[in-house]
């Protein structure tokens, strides 16, 4: 049995977008879309400082305090960052995790979280020796990237979602 053609002519059903208009009308008056939008590329540029230092320490031996303390450093920011992306997440759409609109980043962004707590957890303790507990580090980096490649992506998709609209209100010479 064939399915019939998709309205948008790829064969598929039509995606929805990211936001609808009253998420978009949301997230623009939030002042936590702006906290969110400074938040994500300060914990960036932690995370690249903390992995030189790790990575350096990994190498040469050298510079365990700073490595260990940057990783400190990075966890501190991505709990920041969990929390007012939670607050966010409810002003925006209602629920603080799990909104469908990002429910596999928030899923994955678990993850992240566990595997940063671990360290934390590990380092507290004692539980690992310091080159295991770089090795932990590092899992909970590359989770990190994962996790922030699936944000970028997602953001992008709102924004050619965006563009496709403004194209659709041109051409029917709708005026958003």
């Amino acid at each position: 049995m064939r399915n019939p053609p998709s309205p948008n002519g790829t064969g598929r059903a039509p995606r929805r977008p990211l936001y609808t208009p009253d998420e978009r009308r949301r997230r623009d008056a939030s002042g936590w879309t702006l906290v969110q939008g400074v938040l994500a590329p300060v914990q960036f540029f932690i995370f690249a400082a903390s992995l030189v230092l790790v990575l350096r320490y990994l190498w040469t031996g050298e510079g365990h305090a700073a490595a260990t303390l940057s990783v400190v450093v990075k966890t501190l920011a991505l709990y920041t960052i969990m929390v007012t992306g939670s607050i966010w997440e409810k002003v925006v759409f209602g629920k603080y995790l799990f909104a469908p609109a990002f429910y596999w980043e928030d899923v994955f962004s678990m993850g992240v979280l566990a595997l940063h707590t671990a360290y934390l957890v590990a380092l507290a303790t004692g539980a690992l020796a310091d080159r295991p507990l770089m090795y932990l580090a590092l899992a909970a980096y590359v989770a990190y990237v994962v996790n922030a490649t699936q944000f970028v992506l997602k953001l992008r998709a709102a924004r050619l979602d965006m563009a496709r609209q403004s194209r659709g209100m041109q051409s029917t010479g709708a005026v958003a």
